[in-house]
């Protein structure tokens, strides 16, 4: 990524995927890049040219829209990644040599940034070549705190991560049916009273589905922040479009 006079920026590649600037390091989300993943398509490619200079790769959790090996491969094998523990050997494997293993409550220290692992609120699951994990959710630390919550319902301590500086938080699926483990636009702006943060961009929703949907259907992301704009009034949503930006500030 390329340096900015800004502390930082956000820029939503779409799904869970965010490209985070901060503190000139390059930090990027569950990056799912590809067209199609099993069943699902994507509506709008990836501008691949948001990933170039990674340092660090954030994996919440091994269900296949999350953490995709055929993307994940694109990126330089020194990039350090930090995934659930008793996943890393999926990233050794394929020539990373920096993984992280972590679990809740665990801390990496990464350049100028410091990553706490939170608890997620999510199935766990099992998939060839792991052991069975636990999913997780990021807060990462520098100038600035951004929470990445991955794929995750409430829960208890939700209100106990600290200062959040920006919430990067779930609000849809990718089907008519979202299943327990996920935040809807409701249950994410109750999330965001208990975060308090000062800004929040919506993810998860919009972009890969197992049909097309019409182009420009943002009725998650903006009924989200509707919502906001009248519980939490003070934190600023940015509703993005893939590979739109925002100033962390």
């Amino acid at each position: 990524m390329t340096p900015s006079a800004e502390t930082g920026r956000l820029t939503w590649l779409g799904h869970s995927c965010v490209a985070i600037q901060l503190d000139g390091l390059g930090i990027v989300t569950d990056p799912v890049l590809r067209e199609r993943i099993v069943h699902l398509r994507r509506k709008k490619p990836v501008d691949l040219a948001a990933l170039e200079g990674v340092d660090l790769v954030l994996v919440s959790h091994i269900h296949h829209d999350h953490l995709d090996l055929p993307s994940l491969v694109r990126l330089d094998r020194r990039t350090e990644v930090i995934v659930p523990e008793g996943a890393g050997g999926l990233l050794r494997r394929r020539g990373f040599h920096v993984v992280h293993e972590v679990v809740a409550g665990d801390e990496v220290d990464v350049g100028t940034v410091r990553v706490r692992v939170t608890h997620a609120e999510h199935a766990s699951t099992f998939r060839v070549g792991t052991r069975r994990t636990q999913p997780v959710g990021y807060v990462i630390a520098g100038s600035r705190t951004v929470y990445f919550a991955g794929d995750t319902d409430l829960f208890q301590g939700m209100g106990a991560l600290g200062r959040i500086d920006a919430a990067l938080l779930p609000v849809a699926g990718w089907g008519s049916r979202l299943p327990a483990g996920h935040l809807d636009p409701v249950r994410a702006v109750e999330a965001l009273a208990l975060t308090e943060p000062r800004l929040a961009v919506p993810i998860h929703w919009g972009t890969y589905a197992p049909w097309r949907p019409p182009r420009g259907d943002d009725s998650p992301a903006t009924a989200f922040a509707e919502l906001a704009a009248t519980v939490v009034p003070a934190v600023d949503v940015r509703v993005l479009r893939p590979g739109q930006s925002c100033p962390l500030e």
